[in-house]
C-alpha cells in the first residue's frame, strides 16, 4: 500500500464519523448526507496533496462538506420545488391540526428563518462545537469577523423566537404571570 493510501486510509477512519454528523445535521435525509460525505473524501482523495496534516484537516473536510452542502441545496431546490408548491396547496385544503409546538420545532422554524450566513455560524458553533478561531478557518474569514457573526447571529434567533412564541406568553418573562398573586393551597385541598 503506497503512503497516499495510508494518509487517506487513516483521514477517512479519523474523520468520518464527524464529516458524517456534520452532514447529517444539515441534510433532510440521511441518504444525503451519506452522499456529501463521499463527495467530500472524493475531493479529498483527488486532492490528497492540499490536505493540511493533523486537526487542520478536520477544518479543511469541514469546508469542502459546506462547499458540497451548497451544490446539494441548490440541486435539491430545483428537484423539490413542485413537491413545495403542492404542499402549499394541500396545506390549504388540509391544514394541520397539531395541538401544539415543540421548544424544538420553534428553534428549528426560527433558524430556517435566518439567513443563511447566520444559520451557517450558529450551526458550526452550536453543531460542530467549533471555536471561533476554527469557524474563521473554515468559512475563510477573520476570527473577529465569526465573534461579531456570532453574536448578532445569536440575537437575531432570539428575535425570531420570541416572535414566534404564543400571545399568552408575551406577558412577561417565562415562567411569571402578571396580574395574578399565587393561590396557597386551602387546608381541606392538601
Amino acid at each position: 500500500m503506497s503512503q497516499q493510501q495510508e494518509r487517506f486510509r487513516r483521514l477517512y477512519a479519523e474523520q468520518f464519523d464527524r464529516l458524517l454528523g456534520y452532514a447529517l445535521r444539515r441534510v433532510d435525509r440521511p441518504e444525503d448526507a451519506a452522499d456529501v460525505v463521499s463527495e467530500t473524501f472524493l475531493v479529498a482523495w483527488r486532492r490528497l496533496g492540499d490536505v493540511p496534516d493533523g486537526d487542520e484537516a478536520r477544518l479543511w473536510l469541514y469546508g469542502v462538506a459546506r462547499r458540497t452542502l451548497a451544490n446539494h441545496r441548490r440541486g435539491e431546490g430545483r428537484r423539490t420545488a413542485l413537491g413545495d408548491r403542492l404542499r402549499r396547496d394541500l396545506a390549504a385544503c388540509a391544514p394541520d391540526h397539531a395541538a401544539g409546538v415543540t421548544e424544538r420545532e420553534t428553534v428549528r422554524a426560527a433558524m430556517h428563518r435566518l439567513a443563511a450566513r447566520d444559520r451557517e455560524v450558529l450551526e458550526l458553533a452550536a453543531w460542530e462545537g467549533l471555536e471561533p478561531r476554527e469557524i474563521a478557518e473554515v468559512l475563510g474569514i477573520s476570527p473577529i469577523a465569526v465573534r461579531s457573526r456570532l453574536s448578532r447571529s445569536r440575537a437575531r434567533l432570539r428575535a425570531l423566537m420570541v416572535e414566534d412564541e404564543p400571545a399568552c406568553n408575551e406577558a412577561g418573562p417565562p415562567g411569571h404571570v402578571t396580574g395574578r398573586q399565587p393561590q396557597l393551597a386551602r387546608k381541606e385541598d392538601r
